[in-house]
């Protein structure tokens, strides 16, 4: 078998639902004995005000508003979840992506409105 570059590694990650991911994640755990939860991350910089805009963001769903079918449908092109998963999340509100540049956020959230949805950036 072939050995896989980073590269090509993530660019399959990429490519997958979260539901592949969090499989991926069970399997990993399993197969390595690590608890990939349990992995400390550094505090971040102090920084100055410019460095709190460009930090990661999380695209949050507060209501999908009247148009909740074009919603579902812009979940699911951001996400790839399936019609269910994107549903629930139109139903119940709640992340729709997390750890995003703050560009990219702001182009979410940008789609999401366009759509017909109330949502924040955390």
């Amino acid at each position: 078998m072939a050995k896989l570059s980073t590269k090509e590694i993530i660019d399959a990650l990429k490519e997958m639902t979260i539901l592949e991911l969090k499989d991926l994640k069970d399997a990993m755990q399993e197969e390595f004995g690590i608890d990939i939860n349990a992995v400390a991350v550094a505090a971040p910089a102090q920084g100055g005000a410019e460095e709190a805009e460009d930090a990661a963001k999380t695209v949050v769903l507060k209501d999908a508003g009247a148009q909740k079918i074009a919603v579902i449908k812009v979940i699911r092109e951001i996400t790839g979840l399936g019609l269910v998963e994107a549903k629930g999340i139109a139903d119940k509100g709640g992340n729709i992506k997390e750890n995003v540049p703050a560009d990219e956020a702001n182009q979410i959230k940008a789609k999401l409105e366009e759509a017909g949805a109330t949502v924040e950036l955390a």
